[in-house]
Parts: C-alpha cells; sequence; structure tokens
C-alpha cells in the first residue's frame, strides 16, 4: 500500500510541517504579504484572522468592517477587513486572501497561561478549503493541493 504522502504527491498536493503545541493545538508557519508569522491552524475558524496589533508588521491595507467576531470565549468583538493580500504556507501560495483582524490578545493570554507562545493569527477553514486540505494528525502536517498545471 502506498503512503498517503506520495499518493498526494502524486495529486499534486505539497506537504507542510505542523507543531502540535502544549495546548493541543497545531501551529503552522505562514508568511502573510512576504512577512512570516506563527498560526494556529483552526478548522473551526470560518476566516483567516491576524491580530490588530499586526497591521503594520503585515503590511496590511484595512477597510472597516460591519462583521463581528467571536471565539475563545470572547463575543462580539469588532473586526477590520484586509482584502488581496499574499498568503504562502510552505510552497503554497494564493493571491488576494481575505484576513478579517481582531483583538486576539485573550488569545495569546490563553495561550502563555500555558506556556505556549503567542501567535500572529489563525489560519481557517477558508484557506484551509481553497488549498483542499488534508490533515495528518498522526505525523503533524498539513497537505495543500497546489493549482493544477495547466
Amino acid at each position: 500500500m502506498s503512503s498517503l504522502k506520495k499518493f498526494l504527491r502524486k495529486k499534486n498536493y505539497i506537504q507542510v510541517p505542523l507543531v502540535y503545541t502544549a495546548t493541543n493545538h497545531f501551529e503552522v508557519v505562514a508568511k502573510i504579504n512576504g512577512i512570516k508569522g506563527h498560526f494556529i491552524l483552526d478548522t473551526g475558524a470560518s476566516n483567516t484572522c491576524i491580530g490588530l496589533d499586526k497591521i503594520d508588521f503585515f503590511n496590511l491595507t484595512t477597510k472597516e468592517s460591519k462583521i463581528r467576531a467571536a471565539g475563545a470565549g470572547a463575543t462580539n468583538m469588532e473586526t477590520m477587513i484586509s482584502t488581496k493580500n499574499h498568503i504562502r504556507i510552505g510552497k503554497w501560495n494564493r493571491k488576494k486572501q481575505k484576513i478579517v483582524l481582531f483583538d486576539l490578545t485573550h488569545v495569546n493570554e490563553a495561550l502563555t497561561t500555558h506556556k505556549a507562545l503567542p501567535v500572529d493569527g489563525i489560519i481557517g477553514a477558508d484557506v484551509l478549503k481553497k488549498g483542499k486540505a488534508i490533515i495528518d494528525y498522526q505525523k503533524s502536517r498539513v497537505y495543500l493541493k497546489q493549482k493544477d498545471p495547466d
């Protein structure tokens, strides 16, 4: 039987390592607009998010949003939106990525309370769906499908 890695490579997927944290999250390194950051991989988050304090760090152009964010014990949080961002996870990349921005202080406080490092944001289901993601929980890696060659 062929391994998952070999099977997915034939299907034009690339492999990206994940780090399993003390808080039982998977973290992944990603680049937003060419800037490297650390992100929680969250299949339950509908959107990819970055903390409001990282707007300048990732060179984000933002605009007001009527969307309210909720998660990790906080609700009804004000957000901003940034569009047309370039995201790269391993060798997988997309342009025109929308990112929701909100205060991630509560998330990072929860992480540091449990002796984990703070994160820059969250890679959500929007990116995972675009990448047709397959998560190998046993081997701590995510596979993302490259665009098929024309």
